[in-house]
């Protein structure tokens, strides 16, 4: 038996709490739904006008639905979306480990969408959103309307001894000595804002969550040979773990339904968490969802 996701009660906690006060960030209400899996019990934090197209957002590792949520709160006013907490990977959903090879979480998103009764929906994914997203794309490529990846996992590694030096020796020093000077040192080629809640959490999350190193398997162009969504990929330019001009090279040839891709400047795997930010996000990806034209404005100033 795997032990448990969340290392002490007091620090499931905590990481709850967490969960709580990015939610009451979310510029729109939310409503909560517990659905029930073959993987687990999944929570999916819902927001937007209900009579709205549908979108499914997936957030990425150790973050929360609520996380994500407040980041993209500009297209809340567009959509009705249904922010997943992904089984694994986030302390509001079940405490459990769904296998990364294969298509099981394909399968296990497959009952969250029949629950919600979703047929087909947009999906936007981030970093592990993405692999999860991916999966969707392979098992049931029939009920993704058009596909958003923002630094998706799943499609390319970074270099083992750039990751070690530039983030895992940092992690540990923290992990062994956590202070704010470490915790900035350890985060700083993580996250490209350092001067919000994102930096603290993150230092919660590291020391309480029992992390899941598995490295998902990288798509291969066959899986989606019957997936014909329009897809936009988005990557970060000094992104250690999925560096960004090899993820749109490899977009290319995964999708053949690629829209566009666009690689964000200064930009670290964690884009950046101000508003000028997510309104350019929100931007880009609410106009290809809704298929206008995509801007070619200029990146927002961070």
């Amino acid at each position: 038996m795997s032990k448990p996701m969340v290392k002490t009660p007091e620090g499931r906690a905590k990481l709850e709490a967490w969960h709580q006060t990015f939610r009451a960030r979310i510029p729109t209400p939310t409503t909560v739904r517990k659905i029930p899996t073959a993987f687990g019990e999944t929570q999916v934090l819902v927001a937007g006008p209900a009579e709205a197209p549908p979108l499914i957002v997936l957030h990425g590792a150790l973050a929360s639905s609520a996380h994500l949520l407040v980041e993209l709160g500009p297209l809340l006013s567009r959509f009705r979306v249904y922010a997943v907490d992904i089984v694994g990977q986030s302390v509001m959903s079940a405490d459990a480990r769904i296998p990364v090879e294969g298509n099981a979480y394909g399968q296990w998103l497959v009952e969250v969408l029949d629950a919600l009764a979703l047929p087909r929906t947009h999906v936007l994914g981030v970093s592990w959103g993405g692999f999860v997203a991916l999966r969707l794309a392979a098992h049931a490529p029939e009920r993704i309307g058009k596909l958003a990846l923002l630094v998706p996992a799943g499609m390319v590694n970074g270099k083992p001894l750039e990751g070690l030096f530039r983030v895992g020796l940092p992690m540990m020093v923290y992990s062994a000595f956590p202070s704010p000077r470490t915790l900035k040192r350890f985060v700083r080629n993580l996250l490209t804002t350092l001067d919000d809640d994102w930096m603290p959490y993150l230092g919660d999350a590291f020391l309480n969550y029992r992390m899941d190193m598995r490295i998902p398997p990288l798509a291969k162009p066959e899986e989606f040979a019957a997936f014909t969504a329009p897809t936009l990929v988005m990557a970060a330019d000094d992104d250690v773990s999925f560096p960004g001009p090899a993820v749109l090279q490899r977009a290319k040839v995964l999708f053949p339904n690629l829209v566009t891709s666009e690689l964000i400047t200064d930009c670290r795997h964690s884009p950046p968490t101000t508003d000028a930010f997510r309104q350019w996000l929100c931007g880009r990806v609410g106009a290809f969802l809704e298929g206008a034209p995509v801007p070619v404005a200029a990146q927002a100033s961070r």
